[in-house]
């Protein structure tokens, strides 16, 4: 991810593009999308006219006038542009990464295996799902499949950004391969799972593209919010033209319309569009795909986290540290028995058993004899054990506790009077005890060490403070979950988890009104991730786990949840910041416009006019300007978010009115006087 931060805000290309694509949206087709700037837009073509025609209007001073309302016009023209630029800013980035990702999206020949197996060459663009591909060294995977034969790394840097080759082989957790990836080593044997055009890059390209982009509910909202502010002042103004004339109070039609723009909601209705993209933006250069920006919002909502424990919160590769052997047992005879267990052992476990054992002076000198004529007995979820049947009719077996205890007891052996102790100080030590047992005599217990990952009970303090509650789900016993529970942090657990408790705690959870994020790679998390109202599948995980998640992670990194919520929070904080400042802003600038306006027909208004201005021209087109150049000033802040701060909704709010509410308020003065001073003496010079 280092790499992706390290990537600038904005190139030449993007400017130059965004520049063009600002003139492109002024297409009122476009902008009625958008109704507090189509309102803009409708004014500007307004004092275009008359500026065009000055005396449309009735207006005996209408020559006069001329210059003022292109002045005016001019400054409406540029607020557009500048509200169109900060959306196309936006839609730039994305683009910019469509169009590296169509560079990855070429058509390849692919090796199809046939049933007799003969080999034909097929574009990548003929395959169907269910052929069979052989993809060797230094070839691209044709399309999404899964692999059914072979081990080899594959680089996915175009897709993940992460130079470092994966190992991808049959079964796990990184079976999965994405089309557009190349194998960099060996061979592997993949059947095809999805259809030309419907691939996962196909997929990130049409995300990213934002072409089918919705509004989320929270922005429909608050753009209900802003259409409704600017009826209400264009009611006003509109009511407040036939008022003054009936006073003889003369006010040029431009600068009621100046007075509507400056006072409806036009810096948050500019940026609105560009922080929702930007969120989604943001969320992708952290690798991760939002199937759609009601998930990144949903993120910022989020009051539950469920977590695996393996690979999320501890490292997931447990690793034999110590054989404890039963009284009576010689400890020898515990190392040969557990080393022989794990000789069929593919997974890191029985690979760390096998080490250990060998680092202990196991006698190994018979490995490929015992190999050769045994059967291998297989872990299944209802047994809970492995081991191998010997030509010589010894059973080895090591498993759970309770599966070979009652193995042990029905094969009518006594259990050892220390061996529950022994399970209870792995246990407690956070561990995973196996039991190891010969011809259902139990010898001892193998302790698998689990590491909980640095910095995260810190991260779940964070969390806390947030008022996000974080329970983890483990297939451990109680005794071991709590302790991981313990020295991570987590608020809950689940153990011995089956995937019907994870679904059960998402509705829970939901039933009492809450928002629930999960992560997952199987096919057995796909129903929860997608019950949860937030599910971040891994890319090397199953393609079943993907379809049903609205968010990929193309690191595979399950801690990234964490992250992926502070995201939809930053979201959530940046919408409500410039939402703040952009009516704060607004409040200020009736102390520019509304003493300017009347106060030449009405002297006492003169006492409004706190901030002493040149003229009333002067004050009118000085807030106009304002108003116009504020919006790219907010824009790397629409872009790159308010800067993130773990804290509780009350006191978020409190620091959102404090900041952005007083400096929204503050700022107007400021900059509105200071472009007075540089453009009075000009207007005065004009005659205006």
């Amino acid at each position: 991810m280092e790499t992706t931060s390290k990537k600038s805000f904005i190139t030449g290309e993007i400017m130059k593009s965004s520049i063009l694509e600002a003139f492109r949206k002024l297409n009122p087709v476009n902008m009625v999308k958008n109704p507090v700037l189509f309102v803009v837009e409708i004014g500007f073509i307004l004092v275009l006219l008359l500026a065009i025609f000055p005396n449309m209007m009735g207006d005996d001073n209408g020559g006069h006038l001329r210059l003022y309302n292109a002045i005016v016009a001019v400054i409406l023209l540029v607020t557009i542009l500048f509200a169109n630029f900060a959306e196309s800013i936006a839609e730039g980035r994305g683009k910019a990464q469509v169009q590296t990702l169509k560079k990855t999206n070429t058509v390849t020949e692919a090796r199809v295996l046939l049933s007799d197996g003969t080999q034909v060459m097929k574009q990548a663009n003929e395959l169907i799902k269910g052929d069979i591909v052989i993809v060797q060294a230094g070839e691209v995977i044709p399309n999404d499949g899964e692999v059914i034969e072979g081990i080899a790394t594959v680089d996915e840097s175009a897709i993940t950004g992460e130079s470092a080759p994966v190992v991808k082989e049959r079964g796990g957790d990184f079976s999965s391969v994405t089309g557009g990836t190349t194998v960099t080593s060996d061979w592997l044997k993949i059947e095809i799972t999805s259809l030309p055009g419907e691939s996962f890059l196909d997929k990130m390209i049409a995300l990213i593209e934002g072409a089918s982009r919705k509004k989320t509910p929270n922005e429909i909202a608050l753009n209900t919010l802003l259409v409704s502010l600017t009826i209400i002042f264009l009611l006003v103004v509109v009511t407040l033209y036939p008022m003054t004339t009936y006073l003889n109070v003369d006010i040029p039609v431009a600068t009621l319309i100046a007075l509507i723009v400056c006072l409806i909601p036009t810096t948050i209705g500019g940026l609105l569009s560009a922080i929702g993209i930007a969120g989604m933006d943001r969320v992708t250069q952290f690798n991760v795909i939002a199937m759609s920006g009601r998930a990144v919002e949903a993120c910022g909502d989020v009051d539950t986290l469920i977590l695996d424990k393996t690979g999320t919160i501890t490292y997931g590769n447990r690793l034999a540290s110590e054989f404890s052997p039963v009284l009576g047992v010689d400890k020898k005879e515990l190392i040969r028995a557990a080393w022989l267990s794990s000789l069929t052992d593919d997974t890191p476990e029985g690979k760390s058993i096998l080490s250990l054992a060998i680092k202990l002076n196991v006698d190994a000198a018979d490995e490929k004899k015992i190999i050769k004529t045994s059967d291998p007995i297989s872990f299944t979820a209802q047994t809970r054990m492995s081991g191998l049947d010997m030509q010589n009719g010894t059973k080895i077996r090591k498993g759970a506790y309770d599966s070979i205890k009652n193995r042990s007891v029905a094969a009518g052996h006594a259990l050892p009077k220390d061996l529950e102790g022994l399970v209870h100080q792995v246990s407690s030590l956070g561990g995973t005890p196996l039991v190891v047992t010969e011809n259902d005599n139990i010898l001892g217990v193998i302790y698998l060490k689990d590491v909980v990952k640095p910095g995260l009970k810190e991260r779940f303090e964070l969390l806390r403070a947030m008022g996000i509650k974080t329970i983890m789900c483990t297939g451990d016993n109680p005794l071991t979950a709590a302790t991981i529970a313990k020295e991570a942090g987590v608020d809950g657990f689940i153990a011995e988890s089956k995937p019907e408790d994870k679904i059960n705690v998402i509705k829970e959870e939901q039933a009492q009104g809450k928002i629930v994020a999960m992560t997952g790679d199987g096919t057995n998390d796909a129903p929860a991730l997608a019950q949860a109202n937030v599910g971040l599948a891994m890319n090397s995980g199953t393609n079943a786990a993907k379809e049903a998640a609205n968010m990929v992670d193309l690191d595979s990194n399950p801690t990234k949840i964490i992250e992926v919520v502070e995201i939809g929070k930053q979201l959530l904080m940046t919408r409500g910041a410039l939402t703040t400042f952009s009516i704060a802003n607004d409040v200020a600038k009736y102390f520019a416009i509304i003493p300017a306006m009347l106060m030449v027909a009405v002297p006492e208004m003169g006492a409004l006019n706190v901030m002493q201005l040149n003229s009333p021209t002067s004050a009118i087109i000085s807030a106009l300007i304002f108003n116009a150049i504020i919006i790219p000033l907010l824009i790397p802040i629409a872009m790159k978010g308010v800067k993130y701060k773990p804290m509780s909704a009350s006191k978020l709010l409190s620091r959102n009115l404090l900041v952005y509410g007083l400096g929204g308020i503050i700022a107007p003065f400021i900059g509105i006087k200071f472009i007075d001073l540089i453009i009075g003496p000009i207007l005065r010079m004009m005659g205006l």
